[in-house]
């Protein structure tokens, strides 16, 4: 991959020897806030051809997106306004640090903002140069918070964030050179997709019980569980950080393949704790706000906010990842029913009503044994395809990073 790495030097020698100007973002885009229509008013949902973004829309169908799962009618729109095709929406307060490139008029709720290129801009930017910019903007994002009620970008240095100005054909050709890893990258991941719809097929073959087959028992009568908690208000800083500061997990921290991540976005501080709930590693969780039914065991000790339940104690003999698997099954399947394929809410009496399948715990074992097999082969990234998008999107990573720095022009 050196050669193209000379091509864009060679460019930049010819075209900008001296290095290329550097602008403040509020100055090329216009900033504009997301914002969700009133829920009281049925008819902003009813039908529409609008697509209205949420954060689903990125997490699971992409960075560059000409559609969204949800629409909207023309009569919601606020004040009659879209946001133009090819502009930037970019996450500045909850989960922060996302972006998407939408190529349609489009709408996004109130976690975005929208950068809409200024029309003296136009002929000077490519936006697919831009869009990957922005990944260097979400990670300033994320660096640069302010906490009130929740977290939320520092939106005075946001709007002063630098954005380069290079010639477009160095654009172009950057924004060429990035679109062929991305390419290949999703070669790999629909690969990797198609084999996890397999893996789903097997799963609820094993996991799917009909009728009297097997005993089936609710949540309360398998297991004691409870909320998290933690002290208000959320945006003191006294409640973060510090000298024998815990992980603090939230909706966001609860990861794919029943994991937490790595290292949660917050730490809860020593004040803090007596306030919270502590949850050793080992224990079943599951979000019930937000993105609800994510389902962890958790890998470390940590302290749980309040918009999870944790089971603490089972009061019969079942395998603890079967459980799992089983509620994230169960979770699962409320959402191809509900409306929009999202569970909005969820009550404590609903979940206490669900019902999980517990056959012998020969047979809990054998179907954990099996499961774990198919997890391993789509989701270890020291093995097979796994392996190979890991190291994949390692390399593009460098390369966008690469390209994407440049010498600051003086005059």
């Amino acid at each position: 991959m050196t050669k193209p790495i000379n091509k864009i030097e060679q460019l930049i020698a010819k075209l900008c020897p001296n290095g290329v100007e550097f602008r403040d973002l509020v100055e090329i885009f216009d900033i504009k806030n997301g914002y969700t229509p009133s829920k009281a008013k049925p008819e902003y949902w009813a039908g529409g051809n609008i697509p209205w973004f949420r954060m689903e829309d990125i997490r699971e169908n992409g960075h560059i997106l000409d559609d969204s799962v949800q629409h909207i009618p023309e009569i919601a729109v606020k004040g009659g306004r879209l946001f133009p095709a090819n502009s930037i929406i970019i996450t500045t307060s909850a989960t922060i640090g996302e972006h998407a490139l939408i190529t349609v008029p489009h709408l996004a709720n109130q976690r975005f903002n929208s950068l809409v290129l200024k029309p003296e801009y136009a002929d000077k930017f490519d936006m697919r140069f831009v869009y990957y910019y922005c990944y260097l903007l979400d990670e300033w994002c994320r660096n640069n918070t302010t906490t009130s009620s929740f977290s939320s970008v520092d939106m005075s240095g946001f709007k002063k964030f630098k954005i380069p100005l290079p010639p477009l054909e160095i654009q172009k050709e950057i924004a060429k050179i990035l679109n062929r890893f991305t390419e290949l990258e999703a070669e790999l991941e629909a690969e990797l997709e198609a084999r996890e719809m397999q893996y789903g097929y097997y799963r609820n073959q094993l996991l799917g019980f009909e009728g009297n087959e097997v005993q089936w028992k609710t949540l309360g009568e398998i297991a004691d569980y409870r909320r998290g908690s933690f002290p208000q208000p959320y945006g003191e800083s006294r409640w973060y950080g510090g000298e024998g500061a815990m992980p603090f997990v939230q909706v966001a921290d609860v990861g794919k393949n029943m994991q937490l991540v790595e290292n949660t976005k917050q730490k809860i501080s020593r004040l803090a704790q007596p306030k919270s709930v502590f949850v050793p590693a080992g224990t079943v969780i599951v979000t019930l706000q937000g993105s609800i039914g994510r389902v962890a065991i958790t890998q470390y000790d940590s302290y749980v906010d309040r918009t999870l339940a944790i089971f603490e104690r089972f009061k019969v003999n079942i395998n603890k990842k079967y459980f799992a698997y089983q509620l994230e099954r169960k979770f699962s399947v409320e959402k191809e029913t509900a409306r929009g394929s999202t569970i909005k809410t969820i009550t404590k009496e609903e979940f206490t009503k669900f019902k999980i399948p517990t056959p012998p715990i020969e047979e809990q074992n054998r179907i954990v044994e099996i499961l774990d097999k198919f997890d391993a082969l789509l989701n270890d990234i020291s093995i097979g395809l796994p392996a190979e998008l890991s190291a994949r999107r390692c390399q593009y990573e460098y390369y966008r990073n690469k390209l994407l720095t440049f010498n600051q022009y003086v005059s």
